[in-house]
Parts: C-alpha cells; structure tokens; sequence
C-alpha cells in the first residue's frame, strides 16, 4: 500500500505535532518535556544510495517519562515527523528517546553535553515496491527508526544538537532502501 495521496495528510499530522508541544495546559501539567525543530539533508549517502533530494523541516515533542519505564533508563517517549521541501518522503515518527550526559558546567551551571539515542517506528508517503526514477523503493507502509543525536544544552532551556537518522524495514520485505537524515536542531525545555 502505498501513501501517495496521503502527503497532504501527513503534512497535517507533522504541523499538529509541531503545534501543539509549546501550550501552556502541556507546560504546567508536565506532559511534554521538550520540543525540537530543525532542518535535516534529506536521504544522504551514509552506507546507502542517495536518490531523493531536499531538505526535510523536521518537529519533535518529547515527553516526560512515565514511571514504568525507569526499569529501561528512563526514556522519554517522542512524536516526529519531517516534510520533504522537494515533495519526496515525508514521514511521521515514534518511539523512545535516551539520553545520557557526557559533561556538565562546560562554561555555566546550566549546560551540558549530551548524547541521545532513539529507538521506534516511522509511516511514511514514499513508495513500497514500485518507484519512479529519483525515487526509492521503501518496501511497506511501516518502518523502523534509529537516531543518534549530539545535544549542548546551552541553558535550562534551550539546547542546539546535530543529529543523524535512519528508516527502513531491515530487510523484512521485498525492497529495503532506506532513508538516511542528517541535519541540526533547537530545542526548547518546559
């Protein structure tokens, strides 16, 4: 199944997603953590084949860990998703985010250096088995989503970070292309 009259509707979900983190209902009841937006290369050669071209915009809102998952590291959930500025693959995304301080008090008593991983999942609009030239072949309508993210909180609020990341079905359907993003962020602390 392929999503292509759906971009418009992924486009919607990505600007709600985006929209919605910085309320002050979320603010004070402590749901939402944390919000990102940035701009990413979109699909760059980093052991792939580069096919589509652009940039993506990309959102997140990360939420505050829930109890339950202090067993695992404490992840903080996220929502995501990129819009393609060249009309190639969106995608929206979920999933776990870790992260782990590497130095803290670089300069002040507020910031921090700090790595973060993600694990999830991502739908996409791009295509599955079939694809026009400049396009790549998905392979299903759901994919796995892996991040690796270098954050400097430069206060208790706001942060800056380059990140990389990664959609594909890890080779469980017919065609596995995969996409690979690579871009910077701001984020901003509630």
């Amino acid at each position: 199944m392929t999503f292509r009259s759906g971009g418009s509707r992924l486009a919607a979900l990505f600007a709600a997603v985006s929209l919605v983190g910085p309320g002050q209902a979320l603010a004070q009841s402590r749901l939402v953590d944390e919000v990102k937006i940035g701009v990413m290369a979109h699909d760059v050669t980093l052991g792939g084949r580069h096919l589509e071209n652009g940039a993506d915009v990309n959102g997140e809102m990360l939420f505050v860990s829930p109890n339950f998952l202090n067993i695992i590291g404490a992840p903080r959930p996220h929502l995501g998703g990129g819009v393609n500025t060249q009309g190639n693959t969106d995608a929206a995304y979920f999933g776990l985010t870790w992260g782990l301080p590497i130095f803290k008090s670089i300069v002040g008593s507020g910031d921090a250096l700090t790595i973060y991983g993600s694990l999830g999942g991502a739908v996409h609009d791009g295509y599955e088995d079939s694809a026009p030239a400049g396009r790549k072949k998905l392979g299903s309508p759901v994919l796995f989503r892996e991040s690796v993210e270098l954050g400097y909180q430069v206060t208790p609020v706001y942060s800056i970070s380059a990140m990389v990341d990664h959609i594909s079905n890890a080779n469980l359907a017919n065609h596995n292309a995969g996409i690979t993003n690579v871009g910077a962020r701001v984020g901003m602390k509630f």
